[in-house]
């Protein structure tokens, strides 16, 4: 089929409504939008333009934790957010553990269950969710089970889960109830031959059957160093990578991050695929010899002697670092951004010294792009520079909670506002 170009929307095939009223202003923004169809496969190519018109910006107004207080608001490592449909804030502080409840402006209202083995209890929580009757969920592979809680706190029963492995990753819901969590496929297997995938439960906590993560024919250049006993490797800086997560509508998103493309798995033989144009960003000599050294450094303190013996460090940084879904099914792209100085050499001399290690100077501001679930591109939204993506931000409509860390390294949960800039 043709690619066929659009301004202003989508054709309806995807979805959208035809352009009118209040949205003639973002009409101007000149959104221009190719649409292929091969196959499975439909392709949303945004090749200029977008609906906002210019990047947006994220605007604090809630912050949730303190350096000194009251201990509910004294966070030590947030691990997991989750937020009801109700706004109430649940945060998972895996350095206690605990998971606490704040309300929308941030006043703490209860903490869901406490550490232990008992009814009500977790061991060693890794994964956090709001099914959306309000129950709280809260993953515990060290007690093999999940924490159901109702919307109040109170302990509401366990379902069966698989123990013995923990992940970082989200721990998803769709809007149906069900909810999805990362496990290993296949145990007993060496780590390089891992393959992940889902679990899913009912929402009456039955544990249905397993989804494979999506796969790429793709082997990430690595550097490695072995001896007789031990052997270790690390990824090369800024070459490209497989990224996935969970949409709310029930499918899987991914990407391989040699070329500007996101894949929705949105059933068999049902691919919606969004590509855009993209401008390469360069690795700044400072971040390229920043991390030689912080890599060298870390193998010659186990392996003496030790030399680069990978790939070397691409020139060129992959259009985007990694995908996740909103609660709105809205597609969230981190994107590779120049590398901006944190700290003065001065500075990084000294923490080094103090510390005995490399210190990363260089650090790339959160930038991201955002799509509808049916590929229309909304625009670029910049985050404040102290804004971190572990844990995965939630994003609802307009509104984005996420952690922040300040410049003593206090965490803090921060309810932001996506504000579009005013179109000239």
């Amino acid at each position: 089929m043709r690619p066929v170009t659009v301004t202003c929307t989508i054709l309806t095939l995807l979805g959208a409504s035809a352009c009118s009223g209040a949205g003639n202003r973002r009409q101007e923004a000149g959104l221009q939008v190719a649409i292929d169809t091969v196959g499975d496969t439909i392709t949303v190519r945004t090749l200029a333009g977008s609906v906002w018109g210019d990047t947006a910006d994220l605007v604090a107004e809630v912050r949730i934790g303190s350096l000194e207080g009251a201990d509910e608001y004294i966070l030590g490592n947030p691990t997991q957010l989750a937020v009801s449909a109700r706004g109430t804030i649940y945060v998972l502080d895996r350095q206690l553990p605990v998971v606490r409840a704040y309300g929308p402006d941030g006043v703490h209202l209860y903490d869901v269950g406490r550490e232990g083995g008992g009814p009500g209890e977790y061991e060693n929580p890794d994964g956090l969710a709001v099914l959306p009757d309000g129950r709280v969920l809260v993953k515990d592979p060290g007690n093999a089970r999940i924490a159901v809680f109702g919307p109040d706190g109170q302990a509401a029963g366990s379902w069966p889960y698989r123990g013995g492995w923990n992940t970082s990753h989200r721990y998803y819901v769709d809007t149906a109830g069900y909810s999805y969590a990362m496990i290993l496929l296949e145990s007993g297997l060496p780590p390089w031959e891992w393959r992940f995938g889902f679990a899913r439960w009912s929402p009456d906590g039955e544990l249905l059957d397993t989804i494979p993560a999506p796969t790429w024919d793709y082997e990430k250049p690595q550097v490695t160093a072995q001896r007789e006993s031990s052997s270790s490797s690390t990824d090369v800086p800024f070459s490209p990578s497989t990224t996935f997560a969970f949409s709310p509508y029930g499918y899987m998103i991914g990407g391989l991050s040699t070329d500007y493309r996101i894949d929705l798995y949105r059933g068999p033989n049902n691919v919606l695929r969004i590509e855009r144009a993209w401008t390469p960003v360069p690795v700044l000599a400072e971040e390229r010899e920043e991390q030689t050294r912080r890599i060298s450094e870390n193998f010659r303190r186990q392996y003496p002697g030790w030399r680069w013996n990978g790939p070397s460090i691409p020139d060129i940084k992959p259009p985007f670092r990694s995908v996740f879904a909103g609660e709105d099914a809205r597609i969230w792209v981190l994107l590779s951004q120049p590398g901006e100085a944190t700290m003065t050499e001065a500075e990084a001399r000294e923490e080094e010294g103090r510390s005995g290690r490399p210190v990363q100077r260089f650090a790339e501001p959160a930038v991201f792009d955002v799509f509808e679930p049916e590929g229309r591109y909304l625009g670029a939204i910049r985050a404040p520079r102290d804004l971190r993506m572990s844990p995965q931000p939630v994003a609802r409509g307009d509104t984005v909670w996420a952690v922040t860390r300040d410049e003593l390294d206090v965490p803090r949960i921060v309810r932001f506002r996506v504000v579009p800039r005013e179109l000239p």
